[in-house]
């Protein structure tokens, strides 16, 4: 499975952004999808993921109320939609996906993983 993150960039604080990671295979609407940040100097760390039937999601508690994870099986894709945006949430975000049935907050039990999109708020 390749996943290939884009939508990241520049913008100020408050503003909002819309991350795409869009999957090669078939196999996209049985994998459970997530996106994960790491900032400088900084370990990998969770920001949300959906299970392949859409009717759960997962949050990390910071991004709650804030983010949005979704995902369009006719596109093979999954978003991030990251609104009211902090300094605090620069980062490169990755995309990750996983087989089975559950959904996990832990980089390890994901065996996908896309290049990375760098998002950068100013203050």
């Amino acid at each position: 499975v390749q996943l290939q993150a884009s939508g990241g960039g520049l913008v100020q604080a408050g503003g909002s952004l819309r991350l795409s990671c869009a999957a090669s295979e078939r196999i996209f609407g049985s994998l459970i999808m997530g996106w994960f940040s790491q900032a400088p100097g900084k370990e990998r760390e969770f920001v949300a993921a959906i299970s392949h039937t859409r009717d759960y999601r997962q949050y990390a508690d910071s991004k709650k109320g804030r983010f949005t994870i979704s995902r369009d099986h006719a596109k093979s894709t999954v978003y991030l939609q990251m609104n009211s945006l902090t300094p605090e949430d620069t980062a490169v975000y990755y995309c990750a996906a996983r087989e089975g049935s559950l959904v996990k907050r832990t980089p390890t039990d994901y065996i996908y993983w896309g290049q990375g999109t760098l998002v950068t708020v100013s203050s």
